[in-house]
């Protein structure tokens, strides 16, 4: 099992970028595929980016490509994503997620979730 913490979310500004964490407690964690999600309210929690275990084949939603990175770093267990040229609508809580299988867009192929930060962009 796998604990998950996510940080740095905060109000920044149209066009700012910001770095999210994502902590995991437990030895195996550079066996798990990571991904992040968000959800803004009123919607339904949507995929934005996702990473294989190794750090390769990184996988974006359309929405986010060429603005945000997703990388991590399996000697620390953190798993980063780096967004650039925030938008208003990029606003929503984010979570981090880890698959015990395989890299995934759907939030019901991961098995463990952290409890968000949240991440408001002001235009």
């Amino acid at each position: 099992q796998v604990q998950l913490v996510e940080s740095g979310g905060e109000l920044v500004q149209a066009g700012d970028s910001l770095r999210l964490s994502c902590a995991a407690s437990g030895r195996t964690f550079s066996s798990y595929p990571m991904g992040w999600f968000r959800q803004a309210p009123g919607k339904e929690r949507e995929f934005v980016a996702a990473i294989s275990s190794r750090g390769s084949t990184p996988s974006y939603a359309d929405s986010v490509k060429d603005r945000f990175t997703i990388s991590r770093d399996n000697a620390k267990n953190t798993v980063f994503l780096q967004m650039n040229s925030l938008k208003p609508e990029d606003t929503a809580v984010y979570y981090c997620a880890a698959s015990r299988f395989f890299v995934a867009r759907r939030a019901r192929d991961y098995d463990y979730w952290g409890q968000g930060t949240q991440v408001t962009v002001s235009s």
